[in-house]
């Protein structure tokens, strides 16, 4: 029997990477890994993570450049720094709450 796992972190939370200077806001989260082999085979063997474990997608930066980033849930720890995230697609997946987080856009479907 395969056990089913939670994620600890949710979509719009503010996180950063536990190993590089980078942070973003969790977008979407896939249970288990879900990238490419060849993605998973360029990470160095020796911070290399299970692939048995929530892996998150996040609107990222760091203090050159925003993009889009594919994180284990090991490497991630939550940014309580309390500082706005700059991505600018940012406010086409989310709106910024009065506390200063982030919660999903309403999405119309017919």
């Amino acid at each position: 029997m395969q056990k089913v796992k939670t994620a600890k972190f949710s979509i719009g939370q503010v996180v950063r990477h536990r190993l590089f200077p980078f942070r973003g806001v969790i977008f979407d989260v896939d249970p288990e890994f879900s990238n490419t082999e060849e993605w998973y085979e360029a990470i160095p063997p020796e911070v290399r993570p299970s692939k048995d474990q929530p892996f998150y997608h996040l609107l990222a930066e760091n203090d050159e450049t925003e993009y889009v980033a594919y994180v284990s849930e090991q490497n991630l720890l939550e940014d309580e720094s309390g500082e706005p995230v700059r991505h600018p697609q940012l406010f086409e997946l989310f709106v910024q709450t009065a506390d200063g987080k982030y919660a999903p856009r309403q999405r119309f479907r017919h």
